[in-house]
């Protein structure tokens, strides 16, 4: 009897010690898990991103091949494209040519090339110049003509909202975008001013991407100076000019 007894003492403190110890492992687990610090994907994800965006850079763009050149995934492409754009610019611009004439002139010297090889290939030992039948499809031209139609009724649909006395802060920005691009126009034509636009795309956003994490917070520093500046000037100018019937204001 005395041996059972002690058995079941020794079985009942043996089973005391793996309770105890469970609960000291599953403490200091939680105690870890309390102690842990925050994943650098939850902290990366309350930083703030310019414009209020959520998505990388290359998905804001549009994704792609465009993106990819804006970004300089393929150097030489982006290089090349540039390339080009500042070769059209200097015979336009600082050469002067027309467009007409640049035309005409290519379309010369390839018909003239063609013509004299297809006629003296027998004498120079050549194989004839081999011309392929050229057959533009219809789909792509008329996937560009729905894109731009459904653009162009969106911007009559805002203009007319805005025309409508509806909503004053887009009116007040609609007329500053007007009056800036009216300011530029003055300075340059508009060649100029597309040529610009066009190294601007490919050089801005690739060098956010770089610096992106420098920026984003002088942006937010700017961004809630604006909302206080205007706050003010909504308070004193904007809340005391009438808006149109349709306007309901929030209270």
């Amino acid at each position: 009897m005395a041996e059972e007894t002690e058995s079941k003492q020794s079985a009942v403190e043996s089973v005391m010690e793996k309770i105890h110890g469970h609960d000291s492992s599953s403490s200091s687990d939680s105690d870890s898990d309390h102690e842990k610090p925050a994943s650098p994907i939850s902290v990366k994800a309350k930083i703030y991103r310019l414009f209020g965006r959520e998505r990388p850079l290359h998905h804001v763009l549009g994704g792609g091949k465009p993106a990819d050149v804006f970004l300089w995934r393929n150097k030489k492409i982006s290089a090349g494209v540039l390339g080009g754009a500042t070769a059209i610019w200097v015979l336009f611009e600082l050469i002067e040519y027309h467009l007409l004439t640049l035309l005409c002139h290519i379309s010369i010297l390839c018909l003239a090339v063609l013509f004299l090889w297809s006629n003296v290939h027998t004498f120079i030992h050549k194989t004839p110049p081999r011309i392929p039948q050229v057959h533009l499809p219809e789909e792509p031209f008329l996937q560009i003509a729905s894109a731009l139609t459904i653009e162009l009724n969106q911007a009559l649909k805002l203009l007319r909202d805005i025309a409508s006395g509806r909503n004053l802060k887009k009116f007040l920005v609609v007329v500053a975008a007007f009056w800036v691009l009216s300011v530029v126009g003055s300075w340059c034509n508009f060649l100029t001013l597309f040529y610009t636009s066009f190294v601007l795309l490919h050089t801005v956003p690739v060098l956010y991407e770089k610096y992106e994490d420098k920026v984003d917070p002088f942006a937010e520093k700017a961004v809630i100076e604006i909302k206080k500046q205007y706050a003010v000037f909504d308070a004193k100018v904007l809340g005391k000019i009438p808006t149109g019937p349709l306007k309901t204001k929030k209270v």
